[in-house]
């Protein structure tokens, strides 16, 4: 087993992510291993979606289903994860615990970092496609993607004014899809 600190990604039953961190945190404390197991993590992002015309923002789990967990392997870890209700066990090959790389760590925190910053829409559009405008000046104005803004948060759709065609700058969460 290493004694390397790692991260490593433990399978759990699907919206039980929560409870397993919890029911982890607290056998970590009774078995005084907070120097083998130090951070659990359940990536999320931020997105917002509108319900009744309001825009809410939600979050939203990215690896429903798993668990990041920061520890040392040894078998006093290995065997307090592995007996946590609610946990199916490890990644890994023959269920071998396998440790992330060092770059697909990196690249999971940033992607949580940077959904709590500027939240990515729920609903992805795609250039060409058509959307119905539901709020502002041109509600129930059907139009066409033009282009997409994701910095933003905005698209332009081609709107068909006194049968001329218009483009229209809005926020997504202005537009449905048709």
């Amino acid at each position: 087993m290493e004694t390397e600190k790692r991260w490593y990604v433990v399978h759990t039953q699907t919206g039980h992510e929560e409870r397993v961190r919890t029911q982890l945190e607290k056998k970590i404390k009774a078995a005084a291993a907070e120097n083998l197991i130090f951070q659990i993590l359940i990536p999320t992002e931020k997105v917002s979606e509108v319900r009744g015309g309001k825009k809410k923002i939600m979050e939203r789990k990215f690896f429903p289903g798993y668990v990041l967990v920061e520890m040392k392997l040894t078998e006093q870890s290995w065997y307090l994860i592995k007996n946590t209700p609610g946990i199916t066990g490890f990644i890994g090959p023959r269920a071998r615990p396998q440790a992330l790389r060092e770059e697909e760590v990196e690249t999971i925190l940033r992607q949580a970092e940077e959904s709590k910053e500027k939240p990515q829409p729920k609903i992805i559009f795609e250039k060409g496609e058509s959307v119905k405008i539901i709020e502002g000046p041109f509600t129930n104005f059907n139009g066409e993607i033009e282009n997409i803004y994701p910095g933003k948060g905005k698209i332009k759709v081609m709107v068909s004014i006194f049968g001329r065609s218009t483009p229209v700058e809005l926020e997504y969460w202005q537009v449905e899809k048709v």
